[in-house]
């Protein structure tokens, strides 16, 4: 798109070219390495989104509900309505993490959003495991830190 080109270079203002950080050709590097499973990710979790929308507009959605009285089996055998999500602590959330050093919140996505065990998260981040353990520590205590006047303001 309109985006510098994963060169690792840029053309400065004066039309001489320099070098970007190691760490922009590191990061470059990781996601040339990784793009198949990322468009995959991507692939998969547009379909998903995109089901469910389409569920939830359809006239079968708003007629059909299930509830566990009209059975034999107890309520745990059923699918019962979701709770309601709270939009403004999702927002809260984002933001704590958004505050986070770019290690620690990296930790905490592959470690809970990603789902990755502690070893397959150091594999990712290249580090090893002792780390990925300390960063998420480090960054849970953080997000408990911020979060913690907003959660008490609910209270």
């Amino acid at each position: 798109m309109g985006g510098p080109p994963l060169s690792g270079r840029y053309e400065s203002s004066e039309g001489g070219s320099r070098v970007r950080g190691s760490r922009d050709a590191e990061y470059t590097e990781y996601v040339q390495s990784r793009l198949p499973w990322l468009r995959r990710v991507a692939y998969t979790r547009t379909i998903m989104v995109r089901v469910f929308v389409s569920e939830r507009r359809s006239a079968w959605a708003r007629r059909v509900t299930l509830f566990a009285e009209h059975y034999d089996l107890p309520a745990a055998h059923y699918d019962l309505p979701a709770a309601q999500h709270d939009h403004d602590a999702r927002l809260d959330v984002r933001a704590a993490l958004a505050a986070l050093p770019p290690r620690q919140r990296a930790t905490l996505v592959l470690r809970f959003y990603c789902d990755l065990p502690v070893e397959a998260a150091a594999r990712e981040l290249g580090c090893s495991a002792g780390t990925v353990k300390s960063q998420t520590a480090k960054g849970l205590e953080a997000l408990r830190r911020a979060l913690g006047p907003i959660m008490a303001e609910e209270a």
